[in-house]
């Protein structure tokens, strides 16, 4: 009975933890976001933190859309082949792209460069007592500190998800046209055909554009929220990636049934 007892008060003990920690990203969602246009006021801490953020993140970005472009061209030709259908490379590979390769996965490295390092930063400023500093000082650490990043997150994640879409075809066409020997005139041909901008490209970046929002949300909260030691920020960069990763995948699904589905 009483080990009964014991499992069903770490039950409770898990989910009014859990309960908690949502009701706590809920009101610094709200602080952030009333705090969105006062943050554009310092227009120069934005693009310091869209270089810091983008740019940084630009080379592990172009490398795997690179890579992924090579992966996509050799699989897409094996399976199109087997049909006569190797033509319509460009196009299988535009799709998956832009449709979903191209955000998830930018997101997901997002996620695990960026959004790590936004966590540690800021939970290095809470360990360091900076943030209590700046608050006993009269100055608002969200719309000094967390709505720039914030701002530098959903601004640079349509971005690079744009360019690791256009990175991974132009792997695509290497290996396909120049190793392989696709038709080249076939490959862009087939693309500009069966890749509507609207469907396609326009919801692709609505896709990137909230997973930044998600990933800068929880990155931002994970840090600012941080048990100011050590391993209180270890923890919260782990607790970053992990969440991140789960939202991102998360949120693609259900954008996915609702942009795309034909019921």
């Amino acid at each position: 009975m009483e080990f009964l007892l014991g499992i069903i008060q770490s039950l409770g003990h898990v989910v009014v933890t859990q309960i908690r920690g949502v009701g706590k990203l809920t009101l610094f969602a709200w602080r952030l976001l009333r705090s969105l246009t006062a943050g554009l006021s310092r227009p120069f801490l934005v693009v310091q933190q869209i270089h810091f953020i983008g740019i940084h993140s630009l080379l592990i970005i172009t490398v795997s859309g690179l890579f992924v472009g090579f992966v996509l061209g050799l699989q897409g030709y094996y399976t199109l082949v087997r049909y006569g259908s190797e033509q319509a490379l460009g196009v299988l590979v535009a799709l998956s792209l832009m449709r979903e390769l191209g955000p998830v996965v930018t997101a997901l490295l997002f996620a695990g460069r960026a959004g790590t390092s936004l966590t540690a930063e800021i939970g290095l400023m809470r360990a360091g007592e900076q943030l209590a500093a700046m608050e006993m000082m009269g100055v608002d650490p969200i719309r000094r500190i967390v709505v720039p990043r914030f701002w530098g997150t959903i601004v640079s994640m349509p971005i690079l998800a744009a360019i690791f879409s256009a990175i991974g075809i132009v792997g695509a066409w290497i290996v396909g046209v120049q190793l392989i020997g696709c038709d080249n005139g076939a490959f862009w041909s087939q693309m500009q055909d069966g890749v509507d901008v609207y469907s396609d490209v326009f919801n692709g970046m609505i896709k990137s554009f909230v997973f930044g929002v998600a990933v800068g949300l929880i990155a931002l909260f994970q840090g600012y929220n941080s048990r100011p030691t050590p391993e209180g920020v270890s923890r919260a960069t782990t607790r970053t990636v992990v969440i991140s990763s789960l939202l991102v995948l998360g949120l693609d699904f259900m954008m996915t049934a609702f942009m795309f589905s034909t019921i």
